[in-house]
């Protein structure tokens, strides 16, 4: 359990190619990406440097889908995420998705804990399908959501109502902010 708690480590040699220190291979990134879906976290060094590679050829990764036309982010958020690198909203960006993340990975776990405690539906033909398919999304989403600084994951109970609405005042005043930097 301790040896999937730490990144796995990719080595990115001089030749480019990307080195699994786990299993002793060489990888690609579609490789790469598996790992983070099933819930892995991965740090991407290069071996000569030592410089972390891992947003690099996060994004690299992110670009490959959306040019495949496995568009998950609409034309107005990414010229958005353009425009924040040039403004003042490159301090609140961060938060703001991380926060956004958070959000809908907490409803859909809610729905899905919702869903569940509801006989009829628990024993309609392909619930379990639709269940097993939330479940390999919240743990792709897992991945999305940076570590340091992210939002930790509200508590069970009446804690977590008072967090969700915490968050929900936190990403209204975020918009907020954000609609005031645009005009």
């Amino acid at each position: 359990m301790a040896e999937t708690a730490k990144p796995l480590l990719i080595k990115r040699y001089a030749s480019r190619r990307l080195y699994n220190t786990e299993t002793s291979d060489y990888v690609t990134l579609d490789d790469i990406a598996g790992y983070i879906r099933e819930g892995r976290d991965v740090q991407i060094i290069d071996l000569k440097s030592g410089d972390d590679l891992t947003r690099q050829y996060l994004l690299q990764i992110i670009a490959e889908h959306e040019s495949r036309g496995e568009n998950v982010l609409p034309v107005d958020v990414l010229t958005d995420l353009v425009r924040s690198y040039t403004s003042q909203a490159a301090t609140v960006v961060p938060q703001f998705l991380a926060a956004s993340f958070e959000m809908l990975r907490q409803g859909q776990t809610a729905m899905m804990e919702n869903l569940g405690k509801m006989a009829p539906v628990a024993q309609m033909p392909g619930f379990e399908a639709m269940r097993a398919q939330q479940e390999a999304f919240l743990k792709a989403m897992g991945g999305l959501v940076p570590g340091p600084g992210a939002v930790p994951p509200a508590e069970t109970g009446t804690a977590a109502a008072g967090d969700l609405d915490a968050i929900r005042a936190q990403l209204a005043e975020l918009q907020a902010t954000l609609a005031r930097m645009g005009k």
